[in-house]
């Protein structure tokens, strides 16, 4: 049931998807402006987001018609786009960066739940058995809330050039899962 290798896998993937680390310049400019970041109310709304699109996600593909190998490769396009974007420091996918609601908008959603992290879910479950996701999905929410609570000192130890070769080096990984997801749904 628990795989260790499956949970690594989950975590690993949700991690360079949700790139909570690349995120921490958009953090910290929210930050500046709201006064303050809610670490534990983004986090508990990122992670019933995230429960709930695993769970309810394939009723609504079904809804709409979708099987779920089409919602797969459409997802590991996303992906790919996304492992791209991060690589190349260009913007493919936009937020609304003058929203003032603060920890849920555009912190929760869709800073750290957004398209991208929606469509993974998917893909993963049909991948890995549902505990090991759900754990993966535990592990990123602690990883979150971790570095919402530091991140003013995460920016200073980092520094520019160590976020820049953090997000490129998972820009990468996502490249490599995304090619996996779709050769697996093919």
């Amino acid at each position: 049931m628990f795989s260790i290798k499956e949970i690594a896998s989950v975590t690993l993937t949700l991690f360079a998807v949700i790139d909570i680390l690349g995120s921490i310049p958009i953090i910290i400019n929210l930050r500046k402006r709201e006064g303050r970041i809610e670490s534990e109310k983004a986090t508990i709304i990122s992670g019933i987001l995230m429960i709930a699109f695993l769970f309810l996600g394939q009723s609504i593909l079904k809804l709409f018609g979708i099987d779920f190998q089409s919602f797969a490769m459409a997802g590991a396009i996303i992906i790919f786009l996304i492992g791209l974007e991060m690589i190349l420091g260009k913007d493919f996918f936009h937020t609304d960066p003058e929203s003032k609601s603060g920890s849920i908008v555009p912190l929760a959603f869709p800073l750290i739940v957004g398209a991208g992290t929606m469509t993974t879910l998917l893909s993963l479950r049909a991948a890995y058995s549902l505990p090991n996701v759900l754990v993966g999905i535990v592990i990123n929410l602690i990883f979150v809330y971790i570095v919402l609570k530091s991140s003013s000192w995460i920016e200073a130890k980092l520094g520019k050039t160590g976020a820049d070769v953090l997000r490129r080096v998972f820009g990468v990984i996502l490249l490599a899962i995304a090619i996996k997801l779709f050769k697996t749904n093919l």
